[in-house]
């Protein structure tokens, strides 16, 4: 059976849009821009550094020159878009790095390995031996090649345990400790690239620029990835102040610790949360703020999905616990008009919660749960309703007939039914995966331009 109730509704109010966080923020745009340069200087690197190609050897050995200077810059790249530096994150958002970063290892390694096929090739017909015994050679008798073989292995090893079909048998703690194995493969292989690359030798500009993109990129994950979460976490020493049932199987969780609004942390961003108790500290997930920060106290809502979830509900008022962040784009810094429209699925609803809160403008949330023992924060979410004349429909359940899993309620018509003006709106989209996309794909076909869609996928 399915519902769709409205909460008590005042007049909606129209506002500005929600004032920028601190800390600067860049475009998604203008970081794929920058990208794209860099790839074009080294396009330019070997273009200026090449001299007539002849015969068959010299084409592949250029083809091999070019995917090698590319795989290069492309795995410094990779690396770079989960450094989590704050300027890039609060612009592009979490989840949409993680579908760049992944994209871009399947670049490197594609490259990597035509790069290692026609170097091979070119150089067999040059020296006029085959292919296998032109690679023993490569390996045994060039400077660095042992190293950078070993590198190769561990690059093309992580991409396989990073391919969905794989991870999805991995748990997470293995997939992410498997996933640090690619710092050691580019660190293997950066010498090599410096040792035979052509385009290094007897340049001494590229040679420093090469050095500064994986130095510059080096210290930025030092920094935002050990330094800085090191410093938070002895700084401010937050623990568990209260634990507080919300709906069968979803618990929330109070923190308190000296300096908490240092952290800075706004509506709709979440931590990477690490539990220091016994079989909870190896692993860090993320987990958003169900409310705004306030009188120094942070508040999350945990879902039983696992071990490590479930176990939360079991923790004890003055566990220490170790957070990384805050991080994500899901916050009124986007915002573009003074509409807006939250869509929230299951446990979703916790970061939309605390932007029901304090977006500006008028607002409308659609919460579509299973059933109506998991609707979580109902009492508190039509409190703030009728404080600030929002609207509020939870759907429950699906109507009979409708099959399980199907795009209901989210068709255009039935959206724009309950929103005439949805094409004016901002719309934050967060819930379980299938939930988002349906909603997305729907709301896009009533007319609001993707730039004022705002969706993150926190299962990273």
């Amino acid at each position: 059976m399915s519902t769709t109730v409205p909460t008590r509704t005042a007049p909606g109010a129209s506002g500005a849009a929600a004032p920028r966080p601190p800390g600067a923020f860049l475009e998604p745009g203008v970081l794929l821009a920058a990208v794209a340069a860099g790839g074009a200087g080294v396009l330019a690197l070997w273009w200026t550094g090449t001299d007539a190609v002849v015969g068959a050897d010299g084409w592949l050995t250029g083809a091999g020159r070019i995917t090698g200077l590319l795989a290069g810059y492309t795995c410094a790249i990779l690396v770079l878009l989960m450094a989590r530096v704050p300027a890039i994150d609060r612009g592009a958002g979490t989840d949409r790095l993680a579908r760049w970063h992944a994209y871009a290892g399947r670049c490197a390694i594609s490259l990597v390995l035509t790069h290692a096929l026609l170097i091979t090739w070119g150089y067999a017909l040059t020296t006029h031996t085959d292919v296998l015994t032109q690679t023993g050679t490569l390996v045994v008798d060039y400077p660095d090649m042992i190293l950078t073989t070993i590198g190769f292995g561990l690059l093309v090893a992580t991409g396989v345990v990073s391919a969905r079909a794989a991870r999805r048998r991995l748990r997470y703690e293995t997939w992410h400790l498997l996933h640090l194995a690619t710092y050691a493969a580019l660190y293997l292989a950066f010498w090599h690239q410096l040792a035979l690359g052509n385009d290094f030798l007897g340049n001494r500009a590229a040679r420093v620029a090469w050095y500064a993109l994986y130095g510059g990129v080096a210290a930025l994950v030092l920094w935002y990835r050990v330094l800085v979460p090191l410093r938070t976490g002895l700084r401010h020493r937050l623990r568990i102040a209260a634990v507080r049932e919300e709906a069968p199987g979803i618990v929330s969780l109070y923190f308190t610790g000296p300096h908490i609004d240092e952290l800075q942390a706004q509506p709709g961003q979440f931590l990477r949360w690490r539990v220091l108790a016994r079989g909870l500290w190896h692993s860090a997930h993320p987990y958003s703020l169900s409310a705004p920060p306030s009188n120094g106290t942070l508040r999350i809502t945990v879902q039983a999905a696992g071990p490590h979830s479930t176990a939360f509900a079991s923790l004890a008022p003055g566990t220490r616990v170790w957070a990384e962040g805050p991080y994500g784009a899901l916050t009124g810094q986007h915002q573009r008009s003074g509409k807006v429209l939250l869509i929230a699925g299951g446990v979703g609803i916790t970061p939309l919660r605390a932007l029901l809160e304090t977006l500006p403008g008028r607002i409308t949330l659609i919460y579509r749960a299973r059933t109506e023992a998991e609707v979580a924060f109902r009492g508190e979410i039509d409190t703030i309703a009728a404080r600030r004349g929002a609207t509020v429909h939870y759907v429950v359940g699906r109507p009979e007939g409708q099959p399980a899993g199907s795009a209901w309620p989210f068709h255009p018509d039935l959206l724009t039914r309950a929103l005439p003006d949805l094409a004016e709106h901002d719309v934050y989209v967060c819930g379980p995966d299938g939930m988002a996309e349906a909603a997305i794909a729907a709301i896009r076909k009533t007319g609001v331009p993707r730039s004022r869609i705002h969706h993150e996928s926190f299962a990273l």
